[in-house]
């Protein structure tokens, strides 16, 4: 796979893709799995499982050449896998005998291996509820209920995220929510490790007094049980135990058994009778709010046999204890940042200072003095040299331990204590976990941890990304949606999915060439893609591209007859071949196969705006009742009104659409003519110059303004327009001839001249007119110029 995850990453990713398209694949949310699993496709585009995965998705969606296009590969590069979705898609298109050889292909590999796409799965038999309310807020979109189906997407939305069907319903209906909201920024995951020493600085939460505020003995000391959301909490009991006030009677863990905390129990010696009685630990000063001063506890001393092996196990484990220092640590507050953190705090009891080692294990039932337990008895051994005396250094030691305890709390009551019979024959069982006793197992198990939850990060981090660019093309915010496409990884840059939304912004940006060539990538990577081809049909309309919006028309109604954008594409084609009644069926036809295709009325529409206005109006009405924010339909409305020289109506149709897409300088300057016409020509030159900012290459724009400047009589910013329209297109003689007719009005009559012998080359058609402006004197201040 080509992506940013470390190796040991990708399995988890590919699971958590697996999961999220079977999760919508199950509940109906079929165009959510196509998006997912592109996103696995495009990160493993030469595995199988993502192959089969993606083209399930889209042979679910309808999608069915494009599904037997990803499996219907060389004999060298087939699985049993892809021959079996082979032999479902040839069902699904009639090819009954190319559906049996694949499944007796199938049948028949040797080398067959499940893989994870084909393996037995657990499918809920009831889909959640966000997926219900996903589907349901569809069912009110495509009914013509807005309020309802944004509420349903919203609460889809915010109990999974993850639902890509909400997030386009909500854009679809104009009231697209904040990012921020829906998906806010995640920090990145990190690893796990072995706690911190003292000497790090370390700040723990205070833990109150044994004495007044003891935890009760089923929480096994745990403090932050309670972000363990599968046990139930305890009660705190106020006041002393039954048992001495220096230990907790527990014998219970906290952790259940699919724990990863499991591994590393095994290495300590687990009690083997149950129905012995529990016994009674010490309790560390990290249970404690700090050093008590006073100490009046029972001096009962240990057997001999005892501390030799306790201290012939603290030697053992010295030299661990010095490595595990060097170990990197977490921050206190990113172990503390998640419930899921929460079972760290036992991989240690206490993190070991300079010159310290653990606290002495004492007998069962036997109360010692806690400086006991700061300092083992003073015998000639290795360590005993190194320690100042207890006597002297007994309020020193007390201070030194209010440090020492920082990652104590809830650490060592993780593990089970040993039975109390034959303590000296187990003495580890005693011993309090330290960073040395960090196993392989727990760091395997940490390293699985981070890895998942870096798969989740990923996973969510892509949709977030892919949802502010789906928004800004949503606003038409077409520089907007771009930049943020940009900021995908390159992977998925280049895939149809991304290439279509840049189609479309460049559309949008009246850039029809960038457009173009993102379509044709599309067709390229996905020859048999149905989506957003409307739209690239209608661009090679604009650019009078007849012999390619032919082949696309065919090639469609071959791959789905039934589809709207097949009937678009062929209604596309006759109305650029001036066909219009051919048009006009192609377009009803379309919005047979897909009553909700508001773009089919719009068509209609446009072509009948030429014959019949109010035939126009209803075509353009009933596009707005499939779509309220189909801006063309409002466009269209405001032609025919203007038609009808109802300029009031004609100006608030515009507005609407100016409103929907605020960056298109064609409706700016549609607008700006009907302010004309109502006579107000300083407001309409305004309008004129924000869409010349807009789109300073737009010649439409541009020439309206200069028409407004020459009744303005301003005629050098006339020139200037119609000087930079020649210029752009040298052929529209149009725009000669006004040149020519402002110069007459500037008194130059030598480039007017000029300008007229070139006008009459370019179209000798324009000869009568010629003829007219030289006959006209120069005094009479014509300012009134041809629509053109």
């Amino acid at each position: 796979m080509q992506h940013d995850l470390p190796p040991s990453a990708l399995p988890h990713l590919a699971q958590r893709y697996q999961s999220l398209v079977w999760s919508c694949l199950d509940a109906e949310l079929t165009k959510t799995a196509v998006f997912h699993a592109e996103r696995y496709y495009s990160l493993d585009k030469h595995g199988h499982d993502s192959r089969h995965l993606y083209a399930t998705a889209l042979l679910r969606e309808g999608q069915t050449y494009s599904a037997l296009s990803l499996v219907n590969q060389p004999s060298a590069n087939i699985c049993s896998g892809c021959s079996e979705i082979k032999a479902k898609c040839c069902t699904a298109l009639g090819r009954h005998r190319q559906a049996r050889e694949a499944l007796e292909a199938s049948m028949h590999d040797p080398n067959y291996v499940p893989s994870a796409s084909t393996s037995r799965r657990v499918a809920n038999p009831f889909p959640e509820e966000a997926a219900l309310r996903c589907r349901s807020g569809t069912m009110a979109l495509k009914g013509n209920l807005p309020e309802k189906a944004s509420a349903s997407f919203r609460q889809a939305l915010n109990l999974n995220p993850q639902l890509w069907e909400a997030f386009e319903g909500l854009c679809s209906l104009g009231l697209i929510p904040d990012i921020d909201i829906i998906l806010p920024p995640r920090p990145l995951p990190i690893k796990r490790a072995p706690p911190l020493d003292e000497t790090t600085g370390k700040v723990v939460h205070p833990i109150a007094d044994p004495g007044f505020f003891t935890p009760d003995a089923g929480s096994s000391g745990n403090l932050f049980r309670t972000w363990k959301p599968d046990l139930q909490p305890q009660p705190f009991r106020m006041g002393p135990p039954p048992g001495p006030r220096d230990s907790i009677a527990t014998n219970e863990s906290i952790y259940p058994d699919h724990s990863f905390h499991q591994a590393h129990r095994a290495t300590r010696s687990q009690p083997t009778n149950t129905t012995q009685p529990p016994i009674q630990r010490p309790l560390s000063s990290a249970d404690e709010a700090g050093p008590n001063p006073k100490r009046q506890r029972s001096t009962a001393r240990q057997p001999e046999a005892v501390k030799k092996t306790v201290l012939n196990h603290k030697l053992s484990v010295d030299d661990p204890l010095k490595k595990a220092r060097a170990r990197p640590a977490l921050i206190f507050a990113n172990i503390s940042s998640s419930g899921r953190h929460s079972s760290q705090f036992t991989t240690s009891s206490r993190t070991p200072g300079l010159g310290k080692s653990n606290a002495q294990p004492l007998l069962p039932n036997t109360a010692t003095r806690r400086s006991s337990r700061l300092h083992p008895p003073s015998k000639p051994t290795a360590r005993g040299r190194r320690r100042p005396s207890t006597t002297n250094a007994r309020s020193k030691s007390a201070e030194s331990e209010a440090e020492e305890d920082v990652f104590t709390a809830g650490s060592e009551v993780g593990y089970p204590p040993s039975p109390p019979s034959n303590a000296a024959q187990s003495p580890r069982s005693e011993v309090s976990p330290s960073p040395s006793n960090w196993t392989a197992a727990q760091e395997q198990a940490a390293q699985e941890e981070y890895d998942a939850e870096l798969a989740d990060y990923y996973v969510y981090s892509l949709t977030r990304k892919f949802a502010c660019a789906t928004r800004a093309l949503a606003l038409y915010d077409c520089q907007g949606c771009l930049r943020e496409l940009e900021q995908l990884p390159a992977v998925h840059q280049s895939s149809p999915w991304v290439l279509a939304m840049v189609g479309r912004a460049h559309y949008e940006k009246q850039d029809f060439a960038s457009a173009e060539r993102a379509f044709k990538a599309v067709r390229i990577l996905e020859p048999h893609r149905l989506w957003d081809m409307e739209v690239y049909s209608t661009l090679l309309w604009h650019l009078q591209r007849n012999v390619e919006l032919s082949f696309l028309a065919q090639e469609l109604l071959n791959i789905n007859p039934r589809s709207s954008q097949a009937w678009i594409a062929v209604g596309n084609l006759f109305s650029l071949q001036k066909e219009r009644s051919q048009a006009l069926t192609c377009f009803r036809r379309a919005a047979e196969m897909d009553p909700t295709c508001a773009y089919a009325y719009t068509l209609s529409g446009h072509e009948s705006i030429d014959e019949d206005l109010e035939k126009a109006i209803n075509f353009f009405q009933c596009a707005l009742r499939a779509d309220r924010r189909h801006y063309n339909a409002w466009y269209g409305l405001g032609t025919c009104y203007l038609r009808m020289s109802r300029l009031r109506l004609a100006e608030y149709h515009y507005r609407k659409a100016v409103e929907i897409h605020p960056s298109n300088a064609v409706l700016l300057g549609c607008v700006g003519m009907t302010v004309e016409r109502r006579g107000d020509r300083s407001a309409a030159l305004g309008l004129f110059n924000d869409a010349v900012k807009l789109a300073p290459d737009n010649a439409l724009v541009r020439y309206r303004r200069a028409k407004i400047l020459v009744s303005m009589r301003k005629y050098e910013l006339a020139v200037r327009d119609l000087e930079h329209l020649r210029g752009t297109t040298p052929e529209e003689s149009n725009v000669v001839f006004q040149l020519a007719k402002v110069y007459r009005l500037l008194g130059n009559s030598a480039k007017s001249a000029h300008t007229l012998a070139l006008a009459r080359d370019i179209s000798p058609k324009s000869l009568s007119k010629i003829k007219k402006l030289l006959e006209t004197v120069e005094d009479a201040g014509d300012d009134e110029m041809d629509e053109g």
